[in-house]
């Protein structure tokens, strides 16, 4: 439904986006996950053809952004960090501006007003004048305007910015709920956003892109040869060099009646040999297991080491 390759967009001396390359299938919602300034909201704009790309390529919904532009805005909604709404406009009125301007004809210009009052919850307010909404209304009405014209795919930048905890797990419901229906790609730096609404994310940092998966394989593959912890009966100096004298472990630290086992990432799996070595000891071994990261941990260490080639499915 969305595919990029290669997607560069330089200013001046400064490369926002460097050689960007994903797809996202027909009905995912993707977390396209990044600190600030990391190149989300420049990705985001040339998607939805609001600004053009460099050097690259860009589809949505099979249409190239750039050669074909018109049937990639009828086919995209798009909701920036700053909802595109009239405040002194009634929430109706404004839908049916909105709509007006994806050329929706007159004979379906209500039911599609009709259609986004009540998938966005705003049925209620629908003769409400906009300023007069909380923020997490105006953000609704944003999102309605997004959905209007029942575009094939939604683009949300930064969709919870500002809003109060209880408005943002509605929000966040809401757009969960979008998926199948919509393909969905939503720009976010708060990982507790993507953990609740993203099936996938990709991960980008300085502009390139570090990591994309499915967010459990992630964070499996993050972790994967990094710690261990191993519970044991007794603790004996012998068997901590033991399992230090292991080709690839880098330190066996006792912390709370536990050995945290570090070993090399690039390590060919030598877990057989840590419980083996201990067994040996007859230290007891009662518990073996890898540490489980967080998706922040994913992140930061990600997003705080030099960028290199990605980690990708």
């Amino acid at each position: 439904m969305i595919e990029v390759s290669g997607l560069t967009k330089i200013y001046g001396q400064r490369t926002a986006i460097d050689h960007l390359d994903f797809t996202v299938n027909k009905g995912e919602i993707v977390g396209f996950l990044g600190p600030n300034g990391a190149g989300k909201s420049t990705t985001m704009k040339i998607l939805t053809g609001f600004m053009p790309a460099s050097f690259g390529t860009a589809k949505v919904a099979g249409y190239d952004v750039f050669d074909e532009a018109i049937e990639v805005k009828r086919n995209v909604g798009y909701l920036p960090e700053n909802p595109p709404v009239y405040f002194d406009m009634v929430v109706e009125d404004y839908l049916k501006f909105a709509a007006k301007l994806h050329d929706i004809s007159k004979a379906k210009l209500k039911p599609a007003v009709d259609t986004a009052l009540e998938k966005t919850g705003l049925t209620h307010v629908r003769n409400r004048i906009i300023g007069n909404l909380s923020k997490g209304y105006r953000q609704r009405v944003g999102l309605a305007q997004a959905l209007v014209h029942d575009p094939q795919v939604l683009i949300l930048d930064e969709p919870t910015v500002g809003l109060d905890p209880v408005q943002i797990i509605e929000i966040r419901q809401l757009i969960k709920s979008l998926g199948g229906a919509h393909t969905v790609i939503l720009s976010s730096h708060i990982l507790p956003e993507v953990t609740a609404t993203c099936e996938r994310i990709i991960v980008i940092n300085k502009g390139k892109i570090v990591a994309q998966d499915n967010i459990e394989r992630l964070t499996t593959r993050m972790n994967q040869g990094l710690t261990f912890q191993m519970k044991v009966k007794s603790v004996s100096n012998n068997g901590i060099q033991a399992i230090q004298a292991i080709s690839g472990v880098k330190s066996v630290n006792l912390h709370d009646g536990a050995l945290a086992i570090e070993i090399n990432p690039s390590q060919d799996d030598i877990r057989d040999r840590i419980v083996e070595a201990a067994v040996m000891e007859k230290m007891g071994v009662l518990e073996f297991g890898a540490d489980k990261l967080s998706l922040e941990e994913v992140f930061l260490s990600l997003t705080t080491q030099e960028t290199t080639e990605g980690v990708q499915s």
